[in-house]
This record gives structure tokens, C-alpha cells and sequence, in this order.
């Protein structure tokens, strides 16, 4: 039997209220209606979209405790996660949601608006021209990405926006030990330590998923991230 969602909350020992049950619903709604005209995500179905996408996002307390965050971004956003459950359920944490497509920020903004989310705000950008800016390099507790892309291309286009002693988590698939050691230079480089990695699977499916922790004990080099498009196509 499937579990509902608040059962999924309570197996990840997440407390909540009502209109937190309300905000997800809402952003539901708006998911679907938006995704009618936008590519926004492929799951569309009510009980998919809580697991692989609002439950996936809140794993991160798996891992670490987010009473302890006060500032979060996000950098790849796209519809929100993991930025906006994590908003929802931690109000307290004031969050910038990056992502460098607009009409996605413009969502974005909807949900915001919608959901009477504050000090929360998104931003339209590339990761590798942000970070270069004093109001967003390393001011961050914690920087958090679902983005698809490897671990020695999201450190650099995340690890600066990290302050020295705040974290990075990455969200990842299971299969990811070549990818840990290939990304054990870049993390060095960039001024990171890997903390702690953890692999679960999502509730009541069979998808693995791991999060890798990632302490920045230094400050990072101004030259990264580098150009635009270099942390991928080269990545350290």
C-alpha cells in the first residue's frame, strides 16, 4: 500500500502543520498548470511528484540538521527543488532560488507569490557569473543542487557561494563512487572536504538516491568558477 505523503513526513521524522499540506498541494496545482505550456518537469502524477520530487528534496535531513541553516541557495533550480519544500518546511531559513532559465524564474516567482513564501527570492543567472558577485559569493550557510551534472562541475559552479564552514550537499544517484573519486581534486581545489555520504531509497519505491555532504574548510580561489561553460566542458 502506498504510503500518503504526511506518512512519508513522519517517516523522515518531519514535523509539519496543515497549511504546510496546503502550501505543497498548491504548488502542486500551479506544477501541473504551468507544466501544460513550459517543460517543467515529466512527473505529473499527484503521488510521483510528492516522492520523487518533494520528498527527495527534504532527504536532506538525512544528513544534516536544517534548524542550524539560516541562509540556503540553490543553484539549478528549475521548478524549485529542492529549494522550495525545504522553504516550506523550514520557514526560518532565507533562501535564493538560482536558475539561469527565466520563464523558470518566473514560476518561480509565481510559486512565491502564491504560496505567501517570505524572505525567499529567485534569481536569474548563471552560476559561473553569481558567484563572481560580492552580494552572493561565499554568503551561504549551505548551498543545495538536484542538477544533473557531475560532482567536479557542481563544486565549482556551487562551493563559492559557500562561506568558509557552511556545506554543500549534492543530491545524487546511487551509482556514484567513480564520480567521488574523480571529483576528490576539484573538491580540494575549490576549498571543499567531503563530510559524509549517505545512500537511502526514496519511501515505497526503488530508486536509490544518495547525498554527498561537503565541508568548505577554505576559502575559494576568485578565479572559480571559471567562464561560462568551462566547468563542464573542463571540468578540474
Amino acid at each position: 500500500m502506498s504510503l500518503k505523503f504526511e506518512e512519508m513526513l513522519d517517516e523522515f521524522n518531519i514535523s509539519y502543520t496543515d497549511r504546510m499540506i496546503e502550501q505543497f498541494n498548491l504548488y502542486y496545482d500551479i506544477l501541473i498548470q504551468w507544466n501544460k505550456f513550459m517543460n517543467l518537469t515529466g512527473i505529473t502524477e499527484y503521488y510521483d511528484v510528492t516522492v520523487k520530487h518533494f520528498i527527495d528534496s527534504l532527504s536532506i535531513v538525512k544528513i544534516i540538521d536544517m534548524t542550524n541553516v539560516t541562509s540556503l541557495i540553490d543553484v539549478g533550480t528549475g521548478a524549485g527543488f529542492p529549494g522550495v519544500p525545504i522553504k516550506i518546511i523550514f520557514p526560518h531559513i532565507k533562501i535564493c532560488l538560482l536558475d539561469s532559465l527565466n520563464k523558470r524564474v518566473k514560476f518561480l516567482n509565481e510559486i512565491i507569490s502564491k504560496l505567501d513564501l517570505d524572505n525567499i527570492s529567485a534569481l536569474h543567472g548563471r552560476a559561473e557569473e553569481i558567484a563572481k558577485r560580492g552580494e552572493y559569493r561565499e554568503k551561504y550557510d549551505l548551498c543545495v543542487s538536484r542538477a544533473v551534472a557531475n560532482l567536479s562541475s557542481l563544486s565549482e559552479y556551487c562551493l563559492p557561494f559557500v562561506k568558509k564552514g557552511g556545506q554543500f550537499i549534492s543530491y545524487k544517484s546511487s551509482d556514484i563512487d567513480k564520480e567521488l573519486l574523480s571529483s576528490k581534486h576539484a573538491i580540494s581545489v575549490l576549498g571543499g572536504e567531503i563530510e559524509d555520504i549517505i545512500k537511502f531509497k526514496l519511501p515505497n519505491t526503488d530508486i536509490d538516491r544518495s547525498l554527498i555532504l561537503i565541508n568548505k574548510v577554505n576559502e575559494t580561489n576568485r578565479k572559480y568558477p571559471r567562464k561560462a561553460g568551462m566547468p563542464t566542458k573542463e571540468p578540474l
